[in-house]
């Protein structure tokens, strides 16, 4: 490293965030961009250390060290080689990874880690503003046509990867725009949609074709699919939602956070929505059901349509502030999570169980619920219990479910295709990825589960690599 001494000299700094009274009024982004020297000075920081965990722990396995020591260095076209090696959109785990790096960070262990998201978000964002993220067509192509269905972060890493192969590859998505969970699902407050709009471009540009608009398995069978291209890569994500049937569900007002924040996003992008379909907290009482990081994004977006309170619960204990036993270094640690959305106002409380929604005139008016206490059985096995005298009411006008998800949708697509599934729903494959149908694949949550995105990009990259080593007898894509 330039200054091996850097983790000494320079303390932890965050570029930071937008104030609040300002961003809750808007969907902008609320994070403030790194500057170039300030991330140079975070970089110094990398220590150079022996046996980098913080490269184990990246699901994509990002050369941190390297890329730190260039940004020291103002090597900002290096940085970006190598970053764009291992990490087909370091613009967007930039900008929402949970950051497992940074808890395996070796200068962790007895001080405050690297700023690794943010370093990887300024190598990137530099890389754009200085035209260095360009279209890479291939000229000498395969023969091989790839249909790639679903175009969320594992559908976009796959393709990107056989299209450098030199693969003909199509995306096709069900909705009317490309980016799966990225577009719909998450906030633009957190990821602003001209972010995936600016990379879709670059890759159609590098010779990928997006089909928008058709549904596999519905308007289009997956066996015509079948036989017009070698390959089929399945990524159509986690999509079941988790219900809570509990007495009063039947009730108007209670919605699934998915069905909340797709309909947010379609509204920021001005799309008009029918009033009788509208799902708006201004001037309501809301309780968000779920401590999760969908639960806080709907818990933004409540702020910011003007919600007179919000509320969010959870079944599960309130986690600790800072590492326990159960998760030593470099682990990736099980801890209170506040995010920017919990910054902007509202409750939390935890260890909360639902019991009803209670209603009148056939709208929500308030849940009845309940403390409760996690004790073992008489097999060591761990139950929830309901506290004698705890009950309780939250009253609430708007109630999002944010439970998590089941498995994939199974109506469509898998209805047609009929694959073998594993134990949880999921789309079982074998160790190269190829589901239980000849020349198909899958990748992604569809495959893994409800996970991380940068596990998605991972999942897309190495279904990428097996899919070209079936069709050419052998691979030029890594392995991860």
């Amino acid at each position: 490293m330039g200054d091996v001494k850097g983790f000494l000299k320079v303390k932890r700094k965050k570029s930071g965030y937008r104030p609040v009274c300002e961003r809750v009024k808007d969907f902008v982004d609320v994070a403030v961009l790194p500057g170039k020297e300030h991330s140079q000075e975070q970089a110094s920081r990398c220590m150079d250390c022996g046996t980098p965990f913080c490269h184990g722990a990246c699901p994509v396995g990002n050369y941190i060290p390297e890329w730190n020591d260039f940004v020291f260095r103002s090597h900002w076209e290096k940085a970006y080689a190598l970053l764009s090696a291992t990490n087909n959109f370091p613009e967007i785990t930039g900008r929402i990874c949970p950051a497992l790096c940074e808890y395996a960070c070796v200068l962790g262990i007895n001080d405050d880690p690297v700023t690794i998201r943010e370093n990887e978000l300024a190598i990137i964002e530099y890389a754009f503003s200085h035209g260095l993220v360009k279209a890479a067509p291939v000229l000498k192509k395969t023969g091989k046509k790839i249909a790639v269905v679903g175009s969320g972060p594992a559908g976009l890493a796959c393709a990107d990867q056989l299209n450098a192969a030199g693969h003909r590859v199509t995306v096709f998505e069900k909705d009317d725009a490309v980016g799966g969970i990225l577009r719909y699902g998450i906030p633009e407050f957190k990821l602003e949609k001209k972010i995936i709009r600016r990379r879709v471009k670059v890759m159609e540009e590098s010779g990928i074709e997006f089909r928008t608009g058709i549904n596999i398995g519905m308007d289009y069978k997956f066996s015509r699919l079948i036989n017009e291209f070698d390959a089929v890569c399945i990524a159509c994500g986690s999509r079941a939602p988790r219900d809570l049937n509990i007495p009063g569900r039947e009730l108007a007002g209670i919605h699934f956070a998915m069905d909340y924040l797709i309909q947010s996003n379609r509204r920021v992008q001005k799309e008009k929505i029918p009033v009788e379909k509208l799902i708006d907290a201004k001037d309501k009482r809301v309780v968000v059901i779920g401590g999760g990081d969908t639960g806080a994004d709907c818990v933004g977006v409540a702020h910011r349509q003007g919600a007179s309170c919000v509320v969010q619960i959870e079944i599960m204990p309130k986690p600790p502030a800072c590492r326990t036993n159960d998760y030593p270094w470099p682990k990736y640690p099980l801890l209170l999570k506040s995010s920017t959305s919990h910054e902007e106002g509202g409750e939390r409380d935890w260890s909360v169980s639902t019991k009803e929604f209670v209603g009148s005139g056939g709208k929500v008016r308030e849940l009845s619920c309940a403390r409760v206490e996690f004790k073992k059985d008489d097999k060591g096995c761990p139950v929830i219990r309901d506290i004698s005298g705890s009950e309780f009411k939250i009253q609430a006008d708007l109630v999002i479910l944010a439970l998590g998800f089941l498995h994939p949708e199974k109506k469509g697509l898998l209805e047609e295709l009929q694959p073998e599934l594993d134990k949880r729903g999921n789309v079982k494959t074998d160790e190269h990825f190829m589901t239980s149908q000849k020349n198909v694949f899958a990748c992604g949550d569809m495959r893994r589960g409800q996970s991380l995105i940068v596990w998605a990009i991972s999942e897309g990259r190495r279904a990428a690599h097996q899919i070209d080593k079936y069709l050419m007898g052998s691979s030029i894509l890594p392995e991860l």
